[in-house]
């Protein structure tokens, strides 16, 4: 049977909507989910959740922690989505009033994970990440543990930073590295290893000179302590601005001052 021009557009413009209804319908999938280790301090603030696309409708409902029994820890969640600008990644938050020490939520409800325990992250009853519960981490990071790589001049190798112990996901951006006149050094940064390494290449090589690692004073890690500092800090004991952190590094040399 001949099929005629109109006919023609009319069938393919159906098959592209259906093509374009299959797409808008298809489920968004968890790319991945931090904290990426195996075991979380029991006093965990918060996780992430990092999406291919934005997904539609309140996601918060839809995520439990479910404990070894298989049944979903009472309550867990603070009743707030944190999205990223682009709409893919979702920060909650678990209730601070049950994870910090000595206030009354953690009284009455008690705390939301212990020492021991062994939980999962699950979306709509699927699980996406399990994690055994380890002691409390009321220490933030401590630059002055960390180990820097070597780099040498005229070449574009990263600089690999050995951290104390996981940061938070998305603070990969709250560090840098900035050349001998203060200029951020452009480039590419990577967390590795389950949050405990920070690798940047630059865009550029390598100049001889000195730079400096710079770690923004509210750098934290994923139980809300900050550099140099603890989330049990109470309000009244903290400074104004936490200071940042400066670690100089020679590149000629490649050995950290």
């Amino acid at each position: 049977m001949r099929m005629d021009r109109r006919a023609a557009w009319w069938v393919g413009g159906g098959v592209l909507a259906m093509s374009l209804a299959a797409a808008a319908a298809a489920p968004v999938r968890v790319l991945s989910v931090s904290p990426s280790g195996a075991v979380v301090p029991e006093n965990l603030l918060r996780l992430s959740v990092h999406f291919d696309a934005p997904p539609t409708g309140r996601v918060l409902a839809r995520l439990a922690l479910v404990g070894r029994d298989g049944r979903p820890l009472p309550e867990p969640f603070l009743e707030q989505e944190l999205w990223s600008p682009d709409g893919l990644t979702l920060t909650v938050l678990l209730h601070p009033g049950r994870v910090k020490t000595g206030l009354v939520a953690r009284q009455a409800w008690g705390p939301i994970l212990a020492e021991g325990d062994e939980v999962a992250l699950t979306l709509d009853g699927r699980p996406l990440r399990r994690w055994s519960v380890g002691p409390r981490d009321e220490q933030g990071p401590l630059p002055a543990a960390w180990a820097l790589s070597a780099v040498r001049a005229g070449r574009r190798e990263p600089l690999v930073v050995r951290l104390d112990a996981p940061i938070d996901a998305l603070d990969i951006g709250y560090l840098a590295v900035v050349d001998e006149r203060h200029r951020r050094v452009v480039g590419r940064a990577v967390l590795l290893d389950d949050e405990t390494i920070w690798s940047f290449t630059p865009l550029l090589p390598w100049r001889a000179g000195v730079y400096r690692l710079l770690a923004h004073g509210t750098l934290e890690d994923a139980s809300g302590n900050r550099v140099n500092g603890s989330f049990e800090t109470s309000a009244d004991e903290r400074p104004g601005r936490p200071a940042d952190v400066e670690i100089p590094f020679d590149v000629a040399a490649g050995a950290v001052r």
